[in-house]
């Protein structure tokens, strides 16, 4: 069946893989928060911190337990953060400058994205995030390449995460509703991107260059369609399919 559309996922995919400290992103927002309410928060907003990384670890443990989604919001709502606090948008803003250096594109995705519009192929993204689909349409805005996109589905905006058949077709309609077996998608982890898109009925292409931490390994026994060790690889795999 002849390829219709090409999703990818977003980080470790359409972004390299970085290795983060995932305690200071919410140090960052803490203690922006904290400063503005000192009397409540005495420690800085350490204790606020540690609450909201765990809050965190338990909204991604449902992927595991049951593939519902989470989204900051979650976070914010489990800890107590208000949106009405007078130091939570400085302290958003903090967070959000903490991820800057980790959000830039693969230096191939332009030329990728514009190889598969030239051979008549829709572009997609399915990503597992806890942010809001704004925040992520204003980074591909900033790295130019958002006019590519035909269509994308974020799992903070949907009841489900990979590898939950319902996320891939959610991908699948927000780029016009091909049959799944002419879709293709693209992603970095072995359980939710390679069985999660064979499952629902697209190929998969694997980027093998994550150092994806053991506790967030699923181990399945599946093998991809094709396996990108550089993005622009994408193209030669779409083109021999074609």
């Amino acid at each position: 069946m002849p390829i219709e559309a090409v999703i990818f996922d977003w980080g470790g995919t359409l972004t390299p893989w970085h290795a983060i400290d995932l305690e200071q992103q919410w140090q960052a927002f803490a203690r922006v928060y904290a400063a503005a309410d000192a009397e409540r928060f005495p420690d800085g907003g350490q204790e606020l911190a540690d609450r909201m990384r765990a809050a965190e670890r338990e909204g991604w443990g449902r992927l595991k337990e049951s593939g519902g989604s989470a989204r900051l919001t979650d976070v914010f709502e489990a800890v107590g953060v208000s949106t009405d606090h007078p130091g939570h948008d400085a302290a958003h803003a903090a967070y959000e400058e903490f991820w800057e250096p980790h959000t830039y594109l693969d230096p191939d995705v332009p030329e990728l994205f514009a190889g598969l519009r030239e051979r008549g192929i829709r572009i997609g993204v399915l990503s597992n995030t806890i942010w809001s689909r704004q925040y992520h349409r204003r980074l591909f805005e900033r790295d130019g390449v958002l006019e590519f996109i035909d269509g994308d589905v974020y799992s903070s905006e949907i009841p489900y995460v990979k590898p939950h058949p319902e996320a891939f077709a959610a991908a699948v309609r927000a780029v016009g509703d091909p049959d799944p077996a002419a879709c293709v998608y693209v992603g970095d982890r072995v359980y939710e991107d390679v069985h999660g898109a064979q499952r629902a009925g697209l190929r998969a292409v694997h980027i093998p260059n994550s150092d994806i931490p053991v506790d967030q390994q699923i181990p399945v026994d599946v093998t991809p369609d094709g396996t990108a060790p550089r993005l622009l690889d994408v193209l030669d795999l779409v083109d021999g399919w074609r």
